[in-house]
């Protein structure tokens, strides 16, 4: 098992912790792991993408342009990056302030109301947490205790309170994840 993953949204979404958190839990799992992060000089704002390999196996190299999922979390990223899902493969979007919708034909679409549902939580900061807990829905490539054990090895420990809110927001990603496009 190989998943390739890019992960992209704006900066201050947590799209770079959402990468390294699954790449964590890849590494407590003792999968091979590759994190390889891109962001402008902007702190928030700017754009920002995470490139994750998840592996069985050995690696080969951490620069691919083709990608088995793509996390996006904004219309820059999902111009730049809906092309760049190989077919058959999946994307996943959080429709809030995207314009144009995916319009491909060869691979699985679902989307999450991930804002919308921090929202309702009153926990905007676990955004990203509901957006990883649906992709985990369609691709568990690491189990639940290891995604725990690459929360508290992503947080500070001072956030260490905020890991039960994360779980929680990752279990309510799984239940709201829809799919908007399957391939027969």
């Amino acid at each position: 098992m190989t998943e390739e993953i890019i992960i992209a949204g704006f900066g201050g979404q947590g799209v770079l912790s959402m990468g390294k958190i699954l790449a964590y839990s890849g590494v407590m799992e003792n999968k091979e792991v590759s994190w390889m992060p891109s962001y402008g000089p902007e702190m928030r704002g700017g754009t920002a993408n995470v490139t994750v390999i998840i592996s069985d196996e050995r690696i080969s190299s951490p620069i691919i342009s083709s990608y088995d999922t793509a996390i996006i979390l904004n219309q820059q990223s999902m111009d730049k990056f809906e092309k760049s899902v190989k077919p058959g493969g999946i994307l996943i979007y959080d429709p809030n302030g995207i314009t144009r919708h995916p319009e491909r034909k060869d691979i699985n679409i679902y989307t999450i109301e991930a804002t919308d549902e921090a929202s309702k939580m009153g926990l905007t900061k676990v955004f990203n947490m509901i957006i990883l807990g649906g992709f985990l829905k369609l691709k568990p490539i690491v189990h639940a205790e290891y995604i725990r054990k690459g929360l508290e090895k992503s947080l500070p420990k001072r956030h260490h309170n905020m890991i039960p809110e994360n779980e929680k927001a990752i279990d309510r990603g799984k239940e709201i994840i829809e799919a908007r496009q399957l391939l027969n």
